[in-house]
């Protein structure tokens, strides 16, 4: 059964991966059981210079110092529960010494599977104003939408502000509820909660529109790997074409 590495690159977004891919074999086995599972952890503070200096290159360096440990842990693939990540990711370079999961894949999967047609993004800055979720997206006929300029900040600030940092406050919730349903008067018949701790804000219940967890799709996404559901990624960072 298939080890799986996951790629972590900011803290509340990971554990919350974590858990939901051991639970998800709680699930399913009843016995406390799941398929192997190896986490790493560069801190993110280390690489939001380079984010700031729109430096991707830098940040995949460190990304793949983790890929690489990851690899001599024993794990067969890598699943990285940071979208903004993925940004990085994606930038040319040399292959990761794993193949991975890609968040974006995943989600738009889902967004197609459910018959969506107008999906809002949220998530940080670097996501939002980014081509990951519109490509991926656009390959399944789906349209991205994402909040206004103000919005945008605001969703950002709240999640480098509070939700990175583990806070989760009734007054950012009802922000971006108030966002999310700027999203639906705008046609949209879903919204992505693109940032992995957004989930934890924005639950299902409170959500003006139909959620897409990235963090807990990918988490599903790489138990399935893991227990052979699911055909092992062949994806090992730089462009990726739909």
């Amino acid at each position: 059964m298939p080890h799986a590495g996951i790629l972590a690159h900011s803290t509340e977004g990971a554990a919350l991966c974590f858990l939901e891919y051991c639970q998800e074999g709680f699930r399913r086995t009843g016995r406390n059981e799941h398929p192997d599972v190896t986490l790493d952890y560069i801190a993110m503070g280390r690489s939001m210079p380079a984010w700031d200096a729109g430096d991707h290159a830098a940040v995949r360096r460190t990304l793949a110092v983790s890929v690489d440990r990851l690899a001599r842990a024993g794990a067969a693939f890598f699943a990285c529960p940071d979208n903004t990540a993925h940004l990085a990711l994606e930038h040319p370079g040399p292959d990761l010494a794993l193949p991975g999961l890609h968040i974006a894949e995943i989600v738009a999967d889902r967004a197609a599977a459910e018959g969506r047609r107008r999906v809002g993004v949220l998530g940080t800055r670097y996501t939002m104003d980014g081509t990951v979720y519109p490509r991926a997206l656009a390959a399944r006929g789906l349209t991205a939408e994402v909040p206004g300029p103000a919005d945008r900040e605001t969703v950002n600030r709240i999640i480098f502000e509070e939700l990175v940092n583990g806070i989760f406050t009734d007054a950012s919730r009802r922000e971006y509820v108030r966002v999310v349903e700027r999203l639906a008067a705008r046609g949209c018949d879903a919204v992505a909660l693109v940032c992995t701790e957004i989930p934890l804000l924005v639950t299902p219940d409170v959500s003006p529109l139909p959620t897409l967890d990235s963090t807990r799709l990918l988490a599903r996404a790489a138990y399935e790997v893991a227990v052979g559901e699911r055909p092992p990624p062949s994806w090992r960072g730089g462009p990726l074409t739909s």
